[in-house]
């Protein structure tokens, strides 16, 4: 099983921003990574992702524009730079890793971090 450590979380106003990192216990070159978050009473979501390969990223629709992941192979760490954060954005983050397909449901993922709190303050 792959650790991975959540790290950067912090409380903030509106319009602050906030850099998550994820460091995992293996390279992740092959692994499709992704962001999720989950409010408390929500379900858990997809945030961001971005495939091993091609490095291709996809966001929610509702952070698109806003936040930007990306990832550093040779540290075995991927982050999500937060912009703009509005209080909708409060939730625990968790990072999540997977080998194959990059897909933006949670199940499909096995590999989690334990996250990092966000909060955004109106």
């Amino acid at each position: 099983q792959v650790q991975l450590v959540e790290s950067g979380g912090g409380s903030v106003q509106t319009g602050g921003s906030l850099t998550l990192s994820c460091a995992a216990s293996v390279n992740t070159y092959n692994y499709c990574m992704g962001w999720f978050r989950q409010a408390p009473g929500k379900e858990r979501e997809g945030v961001a992702r971005i495939y091993s390969r091609s490095g291709v990223t996809v966001y929610a629709d509702s952070v698109k524009g806003r936040f930007t992941i990306s990832r550093d192979n040779a540290k075995n760490t991927l982050y999500l730079q937060m912009n703009s954060l509005k209080p909708e954005d409060t939730a625990v983050y968790y990072c999540a890793a997977r080998v194959g397909g990059c897909y933006s449901g949670p199940g499909m993922y096995t590999n989690w971090g334990h996250g990092t709190q966000v909060t955004v303050s109106s």
